[in-house]
């Protein structure tokens, strides 16, 4: 089985603070399998740090206010190339990601509330009939 992880939960420091969502079991099935990494903000050439965004009416709004959507999808339709072109099987995201919630997203107003939904490159997957779930759910 060929698997695509966010990079963020194998250790790599890519997330919005600078910082990794390291899961050891993730990061165990990484070492024993055909896996790829993917981070769609990186890929979009979102700095590392950068101002954190949420998706509001849509968009990709970051904490500044500034919409940064271009980037996101971007970087997302580089990721699902990615996916596609490696046969991939299953890919594993990061809960809560504008970017990668699979099940929850942060509701647009950068007060930690989680409402039900998917981050941009997820309803790509969905849309392209790819098997994608969260890391909440391994």
């Amino acid at each position: 089985m060929k698997y695509a992880i966010s990079k963020c939960l194998c250790g790599i420091n890519c997330k919005y603070n600078g910082s990794n969502n390291l899961d050891l079991k993730i990061k165990e099935l990484e070492k024993n399998n055909d896996v790829i990494l993917i981070c769609p903000e990186v890929l979009g050439n979102l700095p590392i740090p950068r101002i954190p965004f949420e998706i509001k009416d849509g968009r990709a709004i970051n904490k500044n206010g500034v919409d940064i959507t271009d980037k996101v999808m971007t970087g997302c339709n580089k990721a699902l190339k990615l996916i596609l072109d490696n046969n991939i099987d299953l890919v594993i995201l990061k809960e809560n990601s504008p970017t990668c919630g699979v099940n929850y997203i942060y509701d647009g107003t950068f007060t930690h509330t989680k409402i039900k939904g998917c981050g941009f490159l997820t309803k790509m997957l969905k849309d392209n009939n790819i098997k994608v779930i969260s890391d909440e759910e391994l």
